[in-house]
């Protein structure tokens, strides 16, 4: 899937929000754990959001090598070192994105993890 440049491409919109939307050959994507893993520690939460990602970056016929930025939203800082070092195993080397992360409380208190990224389309 890919938008061209005069295009704004909403992908599954819902009533208040889209799944993802490409504008200007740009990806913009937030992920979130699946219901199915919010029992999971930040190691399965993380490896579970990073998996939803990897699977909207194939749909947009693109992939983790083409992020730009990333922004990591944590509501428990001790979780930082156990999600840093899934994120370093799943990014890999010479393709790292612009990266933030913020300690905040985020919406569904189950959420260990929430994952906003930027990627170039291929």
């Amino acid at each position: 899937m890919k938008g061209n440049a005069t295009t704004l491409q909403r992908i599954d919109a819902g009533a208040c929000m889209s799944d993802a939307v490409i504008h200007h050959q740009t990806l913009y994507y937030t992920s979130v754990t699946a219901d199915a893993a919010l029992n999971e520690d930040i190691t399965g939460q993380t490896r579970n959001a990073l998996a939803a990602m990897d699977a909207m970056l194939a749909r947009c016929n693109t992939d983790k090598r083409r992020l730009v930025d990333a922004t990591i939203f944590l509501p428990d800082a001790a979780d930082f070192a156990a999600m840093n070092e899934v994120w370093d195993n799943w990014v890999g080397a010479g393709s790292v994105p612009v990266r933030c992360t913020v300690q905040g409380g985020l919406m569904n208190p189950h959420y260990k993890i929430e994952i906003e990224i930027v990627a170039a389309l291929s």
